[in-house]
């Protein structure tokens, strides 16, 4: 499979393009029910729903030229979560159109060991040599850990927007 995404290292991460193998690994990620509890409020459905995801993951980067990594334990190879930037014209209000949206998720058996922080610093020294301009992301006002890497990341509190129903804080580096 042709590789669209660069390969990024950290000390102790690979950040590296989606592939089709990662299907096992993101539907754990994607069902449990910690990873999605503060991401509209239930599991993200089915294994076709992983499905899609991972072609999303992959289809950004054709499209647009960039996207989302696969996270990776550089020591043992183990699956630790995904990150990186889409755009995901989300049909919220007020729109955030043909801008960056940081995003992380790291399955739950590997949060609080600073992967999020560590793998998003990698993703931002790539799209600011790329000359991305800053990202936004959105994150549900009660995910505080979510919360707390965002600071770690520069982001500071933008206002709040409207996505299905739910209100969002939005954060702007």
């Amino acid at each position: 499979m042709p590789t669209l995404a660069p390969l990024l290292e950290t000390p102790r991460l690979r950040l590296r393009m989606h592939t089709a193998d990662d299907w096992e690994p993101m539907t754990a990620l994607w069902t449990h029910p910690e990873t999605v509890r503060h991401i509209g409020g239930g599991v993200i459905g089915s294994r076709h729903d992983v499905w899609f995801r991972i072609l999303r993951h992959i289809g950004h980067w054709a499209a647009i030229g960039y996207g989302y990594w696969a996270i990776e334990d550089r020591a043992s190879g183990a699956f630790i979560g995904s990150a990186g930037l889409g755009d995901y014209r989300r049909e919220m209000d007020p729109p955030f159109h043909g801008e960056p949206e940081a995003g992380w998720t790291i399955h739950p058996e590997h949060k609080g060991k600073g992967y999020a922080t560590e793998a998003m610093q990698a993703v931002f020294a790539w799209a600011e040599a790329q000359g991305l301009p800053p990202a936004f992301c959105i994150i549900d006002p009660e995910n505080h850990p979510s919360l707390r890497v965002a600071e770690k990341l520069g982001f500071r509190p933008a206002g709040t927007a409207v996505l299905r129903g739910n209100t969002v804080q939005v954060l702007r580096r």
